[in-house]
């Protein structure tokens, strides 16, 4: 299965890529997410944010592999648990198709990339920073595949 993770936003510190090539790391080569890291849209004080996000949604549309289901990371999406996320990976391994997981910018995503998206997933009803989802989504998606093989790194 090819996992895409498509994320809006400026370069993030060392400590976020060492966590997320971490646990890009310890997955087998088909189930390790691939990042694809795509510039803000211009903000400033006499910019309009609308254009930012058009500008940002367009790079991501551009960026979305050819047939992905679309998962947009989005704070009204619906939380899943570890399982239900293994889950999902497995009947997502199942279609042959690319799934594609997309971080937004700061002031979320563009209405056309919601249109696309086919499932919204919400990790956390708090506020987190863009960069740390990185990290937090390659540990789930380790979970999840972890889970899937009858791995001990689960533990509820």
């Amino acid at each position: 299965m090819r996992i895409v993770l498509i994320a809006v936003g400026e370069k993030p510190p060392a400590w976020v890529r060492d966590g997320f090539a971490d646990y890009v790391r310890r997955l087998p080569k088909p189930w390790a997410p691939e990042l694809v890291e795509l510039p803000l849209g211009s903000r400033g004080k006499s910019s309009d944010p609308a254009r930012a996000i058009a500008d940002e949604g367009s790079r991501v549309i551009t960026a979305l592999p050819k047939s992905a289901h679309v998962v947009a990371l989005d704070e009204r999406g619906s939380a899943w648990t570890s399982v239900q996320l293994s889950q999902r990976m497995a009947a997502w391994a199942q279609t042959g198709d690319p799934v594609a997981l997309l971080i937004g910018g700061p002031d979320g995503h563009a209405p056309e990339v919601m249109q696309r998206a086919r499932e919204r997933w919400s990790l956390s009803p708090l506020t987190l920073p863009h960069a740390l989802v990185r990290v937090l989504v390659a540990e789930q998606v380790y979970r999840g595949w972890t889970l899937l093989q009858g791995h001990p790194y689960h533990r509820a």
